[in-house]
């Protein structure tokens, strides 16, 4: 049974009560998270450890305690759901390692950065590209940290070419819930390797991780291909993802426009582009966009490759847009934007408290169609959009299935992501019954998704989510790792630890349904 550290406070070394603060004021961005729906208990302290070492004897104390208290590593605040929460526990402040510089190191001659699993990503690609070298593949949004993004997969339009971010780590310093400091890879201690690369933080705190690196471009050709036809869109996007390097597109995302949703990103387009694109949407009830970029060194040959690709596919005519940008300014475009944005915003534009309830599925290729008619033209068809909807492919063949983090069974499967922003209570409950609706349909069609930032209540979700296999190596790593259930309690995936897999007859018999 966990307890909250109150019960422990005159028992605490002094080594880890010096880090701990038990400010009340401080407590307060640590029962919010970016969400802004999910509100929890405070935290008892939060705990600013100056190394990893502070970390693991933290643990060591939360598991040899009688009764041990919940700890939950808070990298940036970007969970939606509460999933970092420590309700009377410690919140370990992974940013009080960024304090006195960065643990970031490169290896030119191994093509790979060692880099704290406190840092941000866009502080590792300053840091890589002074030397010449990128990330193989890249999350949309760079303020994000690199545990925190290694514990949930780290998605994003490089995807279909070189898997999600956990797919690029050669190597992790891991603190297990038994305060264990542990060096792990695909050869040494394999089975914590793996199962902590999309582990949503259960069997410990990521506090070193080697990332593989590649060349970096000297520039990149962002594009934007604007469709009216649905399955024109789809077909394009499925066709360029099926292309080898250096024949197709180095990065493709997509986008969906509802209910003649206009544009408006003067970081990419023009004037006139935004007055002629805004007048089809007028058009059109529903529109979509194929974003894809080419990385050069040469412009001639970018402008070669670029024109024969066009050439195949089918977006509406005169609507290809395109930019040529630095390399880091195209992998940081989404904080570009959204800095832009809110700088331009007054009054009743303005959010000094928003809401963010998003949703985000990865739905099998065969079944994109039923989401198109079911979701877009049914379920969002009077939704006025406040926010962004993300509609891309991805090759499966890219994901390694030895992790723990899952993705459906077809070779290719589309990630599907409403990204709302409510400025009220009202609004948010309004976006969120729109996603509950979602779900309900998902289910009610059959359609064999998975969460990608994964929310449930009960464990016999959680089983269902991982599938029955997946799930029982998945309990027997935190029966070794975590065996007190100290770690991420938010999740709410084990709230008790058993020494089996339960409801197992149930999870079989529904397991071919998620």
């Amino acid at each position: 049974m966990v307890i909250p550290i109150s019960q422990w406070i005159d028992n605490i070394p002094r080594g880890i009560a010096s880090k701990l603060n038990f400010d009340g004021d401080s407590m307060a961005p640590f029962v919010t998270d970016y969400g802004g729906i999910n509100r929890a208990a405070p935290p008892t302290a939060i705990f600013c450890p100056s190394s990893a070492e502070d970390i693991a004897a933290l643990l060591r104390f939360a598991y040899d305690s009688d009764s041990p208290f919940p700890v939950a590593a808070w990298g940036n605040g970007g969970s939606t759901r509460g999933q970092a929460f420590a309700p009377g526990g410690v919140v370990i402040n992974m940013a009080a390692l960024r304090v006195g510089g960065r643990r970031i190191s490169v290896s030119v001659d191994g093509m790979y950065v060692d880099v704290g699993g406190e840092q941000l990503w866009i502080s590792v690609l300053e840091e890589t590209l002074r030397h010449g070298l990128s990330l193989r593949s890249c999350v949309d949004y760079l303020y994000l940290t690199v545990g925190g993004t290694l514990s949930n997969g780290g998605i994003g339009g490089m995807v279909f070419r070189h898997g999600p971010h956990v797919c690029s780590v050669l190597e992790l310093d891991v603190i297990t819930g038994k305060g264990e400091m542990i060096t792990c890879s695909p050869e040494l201690n394999s089975d914590l390797f793996y199962g902590v690369l999309g582990g949503l933080g259960q069997l410990g705190v990521i506090t070193r991780a080697r990332i593989g690196l590649r060349s970096a471009p000297a520039r990149v050709r962002w594009l934007r291909l604007f469709y009216t036809d649905f399955d024109s869109f789809t077909r394009d996007q499925e066709f360029l993802i099926s292309l080898s390097h250096p024949d197709g597109f180095d990065y493709i995302e997509g986008q969906a426009l509802l209910n003649h949703q206009k544009v408006d990103d003067p970081t990419f387009y023009s004037n006139e582009d935004t007055e002629r694109i805004n007048r089809l949407a007028a058009e059109f009830d529903r529109m979509y966009f194929l974003e894809g970029a080419v990385f050069f060194d040469s412009a001639s040959e970018a402008d070669q490759k670029v024109e024969g690709l066009l050439k195949q596919l089918s977006f509406n005519p005169g609507f290809a847009i395109s930019k040529d940008v630095n390399h880091l300014d195209f992998l940081n475009r989404v904080h570009i934007e959204m800095t832009h944005r809110q700088s331009s915003m007054t009054g009743d534009d303005s959010c000094t408290t928003c809401f963010h309830p998003w949703i985000h599925i990865l739905v099998p290729m065969s079944r994109i169609r039923d989401i198109h008619d079911g979701v877009l033209k049914g379920i969002l068809q009077n939704t006025i959009p406040k926010g962004v909807i993300l509609f891309y492919p991805m090759n499966k063949n890219r994901w390694n299935d030895i992790m723990t983090g899952v993705a459906p069974d077809e070779e290719v499967f589309y990630t599907v992501e409403s990204l709302w922003t409510a400025s009220t209570e009202e609004e948010w409950k309004s976006f969120d019954a729109r996603n509950n609706e979602i779900i309900e349909f998902c289910d009610r069609q059959g359609i064999k998704f998975k969460k990608y930032w994964p929310h449930y209540t009960t464990q016999a979700d959680w089983e269902r989510h991982f599938g029955l296999t997946k799930w029982k190596k998945f309990v027997q790593l935190k029966q070794r790792y975590d065996p007190k259930a100290v770690l991420s309690p938010g999740q709410q995936i084990f709230k008790v630890i058993e020494h089996q897999a339960t409801h197992d007859e149930e999870v079989a018999e529904n397991d071919e349904t998620y």
